[in-house]
């Protein structure tokens, strides 16, 4: 069934093009998906797209864009026709660009023949297999969580408009500390898990000032981010839940690679 009602806004973990071969994080993807109403449209925020200003690609079928290195060439092969979605551009440039106070962030520019990124199609995989939801990828245009909250409460009525609104990277994501072979890590490191628990205890309570200054506050952040591109997708999926009640679940929890937290949040 279409969704009717609201739907939530979330973040997941995306894993890496491995996660296609990773049958019980590809199933718990796949139930997430199943228990939610199924979306009219998806509107994806990838950490593998980073841009100012406001940027929408693949508003029409278009080659993947295969953003990853040294795999093997099954991975290059895969193939993910969902359809463009350019009606939900056209309502995300009404809902932005009347907002001139936020520079960047209202801006919205177009790039029709930019494809999904693995960090969108690899997830979408897995929750929508059949590739029949339209989907339509976003640029972060700035990596200050501020702004991504207040870019997340102004597309916030695509939730009643049944889009659902998915931030896609990874709360923890240090490279140099990730082993690929460590398919479920049973004992990261102190800072992984202590980056988490925090991320975790400040999404429960919906604290955003404590959010906005992660980098600041939060235990190990300088080891568990060395850069933010992949945390700040979740700030966009916090400003999307306007409504203070609305519940915090964590579907999707554990590490894998060593080090990354595969915890994926739902507001709502």
């Amino acid at each position: 069934m279409i969704a009717t009602g609201r739907l939530p806004s979330i973040f997941l973990a995306h894993g890496s093009p491995l996660l296609l071969d990773d049958a019980a994080w590809m199933a718990e993807l796949g139930a997430w998906a199943r228990a939610l109403p199924r979306p009219r449209a998806v509107l994806m925020i990838s950490a593998h797209w980073s841009g100012a200003p406001v940027t929408l690609g693949a508003t029409r079928p278009t080659p993947l864009v295969y953003d990853f290195y040294g795999f093997p060439q099954k991975y290059y092969d895969v193939t993910y026709a969902a359809p463009g979605a350019p009606e939900l551009a056209e309502r995300v440039h009404a809902l932005l660009e009347p907002a001139g106070d936020l520079g960047a962030v209202a801006a919205v520019a177009d790039a029709p023949s930019r494809g999904l990124d693995h960090g969108a199609y690899i997830p979408l995989i897995a929750m929508y297999p059949q590739a029949d939801v339209p989907v339509l990828q976003m640029s972060i245009p700035t990596l200050e969580p501020g702004p991504l909250v207040e870019l997340g409460r102004r597309l916030a009525p695509l939730r009643d408009e049944g889009v659902l609104i998915v931030g896609s990277g990874f709360l923890t994501h240090n490279l140099r500390a990730a082993s690929l072979a460590d398919q479920r890590s049973v004992n990261p490191p102190s800072w992984a898990l202590e980056f988490d628990a925090w991320t975790r205890e400040m999404l429960e309570k919906r604290d955003a000032e404590a959010l906005l200054h992660y980098r600041e506050r939060a235990p190990g952040v300088r080891t568990a981010l060395p850069t933010h591109e992949h945390f700040v997708p979740v700030a966009v999926a916090l400003g999307a839940s306007v409504d203070g009640s609305e519940s915090v679940a964590f579907p999707i929890t554990g590490f894998a690679y060593g080090s990354m937290t595969r915890r994926s949040v739902q507001f709502g």
